[in-house]
């Protein structure tokens, strides 16, 4: 994993550069290394730019790791949550943190990153709803207009009091498509079944102001169904949300 973290890192530090955005340095603050991901608190006059460009850039940049990594790597597949707040100074410590960090580790999130992985692609990221309206609604966020962003609740498994608006993003998927894959996540997760879930991470904001949280994700499995032969009048599932035919045995 360590090579794999190396990777990630050298890929923030470019597109936070890319996107006109300083990177905190290791032993800030506003930096905070969480494993498998990152934290990084910067002014809220930067919020607009971890939209866009930056999202733009981070799937540039996981696209072309992707194509260049060594076969014994592992993809690099991201979360990112986006949030505003404000935070005391100069440990950073407030609700703003607690928000993001829960809005990271949401089944809305986690699923978008599973829907990524559907479409071959390698990241998926929330906006806060306070962030959304300052920022993509604004105009702000030119590349990325606000039909490209899935409206929905973020909810938190082991977090029965925490439910959030916010608006999913995942380059090359459509809200259309993407609004299948969570359809079954309309209400709290006492009442929800089981969905994709993947490995926990944090994330988190500042005085007033954004944080952009990447986080590894793994994905589970879809459900498969494998035909040999004909099929003559048989019910094979009473409902069939989205279909993907892989065609590559033949």
């Amino acid at each position: 994993m360590a090579s794999v973290r190396s990777d990630l890192d050298l890929v923030l530090t470019t597109v936070l550069v890319q996107s006109g955005l300083k990177p905190p340095r290791a032993d800030d603050p506003a930096f905070k290394d969480t494993g498998d991901g990152a934290i990084f608190v910067l002014p809220a006059g930067d919020v607009a730019r971890l939209i866009d460009p930056l999202l733009g850039h981070l799937n540039s940049a996981l696209t072309r790791y992707d194509r260049e990594r060594l076969a014994a790597s592992p993809p690099l597949r991201l979360r990112v949550a986006i949030h505003v707040g404000p935070l005391s100074q100069p440990d950073h410590r407030g609700d703003a943190i607690n928000d993001v960090c829960r809005l990271l580790d949401s089944t809305a999130l986690r699923t978008a990153l599973y829907a990524a992985h559907e479409h071959d692609g390698f990241l998926a990221a929330a906006v806060s709803d306070p962030v959304f309206r300052r920022t993509v609604r604004a105009g702000r966020t030119p590349e990325l207009p606000e039909n490209g962003f899935l409206a929905t609740t973020a909810y938190v498994q082991d977090k029965p009091n925490f439910a959030e608006s916010c608006h999913l993003y995942v380059p090359r998927l459509v809200p259309q498509l993407l609004a299948p894959y969570l359809s079954n996540l309309a209400t709290p997760p006492a009442a929800q079944a089981a969905g994709p879930v993947a490995p926990s991470s944090p994330g988190s904001p500042q005085p007033s102001s954004p944080v952009a949280a990447p986080i590894q994700a793994a994905h589970a499995p879809a459900p498969t169904f494998q035909f040999t032969g004909e099929m003559h009048d048989t019910t094979v599932a009473q409902d069939i949300q989205y279909l993907r035919i892989d065609r590559r045995g033949r």
